[in-house]
């Protein structure tokens, strides 16, 4: 329980920067889902990009480690070339 005002406005940003950053891992969670269940190299490009941005958004803003970015980049990257495409 915060005992200063100065503590309870620092819970209350605490709790909605959690809530913001939790919503933005789910939308990189469903974006990473789109790439890997794309079958054709055309779609698989596409969703790579975006989700390539994504990542590096999100590293740069530290909701992410910026290593843990640059693997899933990678792993996807293989992916992608699996397929045929050009990430």
């Amino acid at each position: 329980m915060p005992n200063t005002k100065s503590a309870e406005k620092r819970a209350r940003q605490a709790q909605r920067r959690y809530l913001h950053n939790r919503s933005q891992r789910s939308r990189l969670k469903t974006a990473i889902k789109k790439v890997l269940a794309a079958t054709d190299a055309e779609t698989a490009v596409a969703a790579y990009r975006e989700t390539a941005a994504l990542l590096d958004r999100l590293a740069t803003r530290r909701i992410i480690h910026p290593n843990k970015a640059a693997r899933k980049k990678s792993q996807l990257a293989h992916r992608v070339l699996a397929l045929g495409g050009q990430p």
